[in-house]
């Protein structure tokens, strides 16, 4: 017996067609891009590029603005030891009307006298070098190499990003978050150390990342050949062909160069690479992987820390071929003896500086105005106002009733900070659930350029030595971003909400960016204008 199939007919009703899910605005973009080579090349570089004219724009424009040697801060020190050191090959001293000298164009009023410093001297000969090529008369001399700087550390910033992760979209983020945050900006048209500092510590992080990728296939490989059936093999191989390891080094010994606190970075990293290198040696199923790892340690200590020794070295070659600096001949008249007893009497003397330096450097604890301890910098609580002029109306042309300010403010995008406090916690969070290398990476950042501060509670120290922290928040920033995105394999509704949330926060953050640029660019703005942005009390 057979039964008649059922008929769809007027009284059957029929199953509702779904409409097809509409690509996202991202999702299309990035369709377009997979579908023309063409296109995604001329992408890869184009929107890093922008970002980078932006960077440029936002740093180099009205540069000279702020005609003062910013005595609040150490400027007035660095410029007039960096033109000392381009005419006298060391730091010397000035006499107490230098800066109005100085700012008037009579940069020669300094004397053949030693002056006393506590910083190694590559930031200064870097902010030598603007100064020689565009004479020392204004701001564009002595700030220009450090914007020029600043610049670059953006576009090292983005090579970061696009390597943690795969994406250029996701990099131009991270760099355009940099361009235009007022911190990043701020140190940039300043003659400070820091922004100089902050460029080759990311450039030691961006060459120890391409070690990674390098080195971790290598080990996978070599392992794999040793193998005896399924006996695993108890050594793994020890590489000693590690140039990106050297370039690290030569990168980290400059950082420390400029400030010592470079060297705690370059000893941090020094562990990453022991641990990563252990790590890599346990996948690969090396029977004995600690200990190989520590064989290995050694080869990669002998690749990173004399070359950044060298460059450190060569750093003081100014103070070492002449007579005249601070403790030059220190060592003179009572040279070292026994097992020190060969060192020569220069380096000897220099030892001696060293040691003067460091304990200077380290009992700084006097009053400042504008100081705050390390564990007030993620709540943003005491910003750094560096510079501070105001003219009363009708003076210059102010037309303002309450009078012109013009303002240099170290004050980052707050929107972008506490943001990216929020996402250094999530990514911490993140990596106890998932074990993400590329997590511990930039947890490793954080760490190395924020927690050894911790450790200094009482000496005078500032929030804006957060701009060498702040590109790792960034990273942090952009993995949550991209987090809030929201994956491929998400439904419509939750891709095209994380999105909107993601265009949303950007959008707000470059309009904060631009209310706050006049007021980190030493622009003149009325009075009242520059209180609007005293969000908190302890902003003043």
């Amino acid at each position: 017996m057979t039964h008649a199939a059922p008929r769809l007919d007027d009284s059957t009703p029929a199953a509702p067609l779904l409409p097809a899910e509409r690509p996202t605005l991202y999702e299309r973009f990035t369709a377009r891009l997979s579908r023309d080579d063409a296109a995604r090349r001329l992408y890869a570089w184009l929107g890093p590029a922008l970002v980078v004219v932006l960077a440029a724009v936002l740093r180099l424009w009205n540069l000279a603005a702020a005609h003062d040697l910013m005595n609040q801060f150490d400027e007035t020190y660095y410029v007039k030891d960096a033109w000392t050191l381009s005419q006298l090959g060391y730091e010397a001293s000035w006499p107490g009307n230098a800066n109005e000298s100085f700012l008037s164009g009579n940069v020669n009023v300094f004397t053949d006298n030693a002056a006393f410093v506590i910083h190694p001297p590559l930031g200064k000969w870097i902010i030598a070098l603007g100064m020689i090529v565009l004479g020392p008369e204004n701001g564009w001399g002595w700030r220009i190499t450090t914007a020029l700087l600043g610049t670059a550390a953006v576009l090292v910033l983005m090579l970061i990003a696009k390597r943690l992760t795969g994406s250029t979209t996701f990099a131009v983020i991270a760099g355009l978050l940099m361009a235009v945050d007022g911190m990043s900006i701020a140190m940039s048209r300043v003659a400070l150390l820091d922004t100089p500092l902050l460029f080759f510590v990311l450039l030691g992080f961006l060459f120890v990342l391409l070690d990674r990728e390098r080195t971790t296939a290598r080990i996978a490989q070599t392992v794999a050949a040793r193998y005896d059936g399924d006996e695993p093999p108890a050594w793994g191989p020890i590489l000693w062909n590690r140039p990106w390891i050297v370039a690290a080094g030569v990168a980290l010994g400059a950082a420390s160069a400029v400030k010592w606190s470079g060297v705690w970075v370059l000893a941090g990293l020094g562990v990453y690479l022991v641990v990563t290198d252990a790590l890599a040696r346990r996948r690969a199923g090396v029977l004995f992987w600690p200990t190989d790892a520590i064989r290995q340690g050694v080869a990669t200590f002998v690749l990173l820390v004399p070359v950044a020794f060298a460059v450190y070295l060569a750093s003081w070659t100014g103070w070492l071929v002449t007579d005249g600096g601070y403790d030059r001949h220190a060592a003179d008249a009572a040279p070292a003896t026994g097992l020190w007893s060969w060192v020569p009497l220069s380096l000897q003397s220099l030892w001696i500086d060293h040691t003067t330096m460091f304990n200077a450097a380290s009992q700084i604890t006097s009053g400042h105005s504008y100081s705050s301890p390390a564990w007030q910098w993620p709540l943003l609580i005491r910003p750094t106002g560096m510079y501070y002029h105001h003219d009363a109306f009708g003076v210059d042309g102010c037309t303002a009733v309450n009078g012109c300010s013009s303002v240099v403010s170290s004050i980052p995008n707050p929107l972008v900070w506490y943001a990216g406090v929020a996402a250094v916690l999530y990514l911490a969070y993140r990596f106890v659930i998932v074990r993400d290398w590329r997590y511990a990476f930039v947890l490793t950042g954080i760490g190395l350029t924020y927690v050894p501060w911790l450790f200094y509670p009482e000496r005078t120290i500032f929030q804006f030595y957060t701009v060498l922290v702040l590109p790792f928040m960034l990273l942090a920033l952009t993995f949550a971003l991209r987090d809030i995105a929201g994956p491929r394999h998400a439904d419509s509704y939750r891709r095209r909400t994380g999105q909107r949330l993601v265009w949303v926060f950007l959008a707000v953050a470059l309009l904060l960016a631009a209310f706050w640029y006049p007021v980190i660019s030493a622009m003149t703005v009325p009075y009242d204008f520059w209180r609007m942005h005293n969000w908190l009390p302890t902003w003043v």
